[in-house]
């Protein structure tokens, strides 16, 4: 098993789970987390981030991973995020591992976007 097979287990438990400490435990100190494209991401440290993932969690937001798919140092995690009023909502999110954490996280909206971000060719659904 690759060093990133044993982040994505985490990740799907701490995701799956709301488990901050699982989580706190995958991110670089620096971590950035926001829209594809923000040189100057909402979240810019590991606090803020799981700031972020707390704050969603006690207002009811659950995120549901679908599947998750790496390349290289690439992880490229499809979900359905629910919420009290929204019974679910596709989302991908682009994590890019650096020194064995993750350094970056992009959020993205449609499938093919995070794909060629996550350096994935093919036609979605591949």
């Amino acid at each position: 098993m690759s060093a990133l097979d044993v982040i994505v287990g985490n990740l799907r438990t701490a995701i799956e789970s709301g488990d901050l400490e699982t989580f706190s435990n995958l991110l670089d100190p620096h971590v950035t987390w926001g829209a594809p494209g923000d040189p100057s991401p909402p979240c810019q440290t590991r606090a803020q981030v799981l700031r972020w993932f707390a704050n969603g969690r006690e207002a009811g937001r659950r995120a549901h991973i679908r599947s998750v798919t790496t390349n290289e140092d690439m992880i490229l995690v499809r979900m359905t995020v629910t919420t009290p009023d929204d019974p679910g909502s596709d989302r991908w999110e682009v994590l890019r591992v650096a020194n064995g954490l993750v350094a970056d996280i992009r959020g993205y909206d449609n499938e093919a976007d995070a794909r060629a971000a996550a350096g994935l060719t093919g036609s979605v659904g591949d």
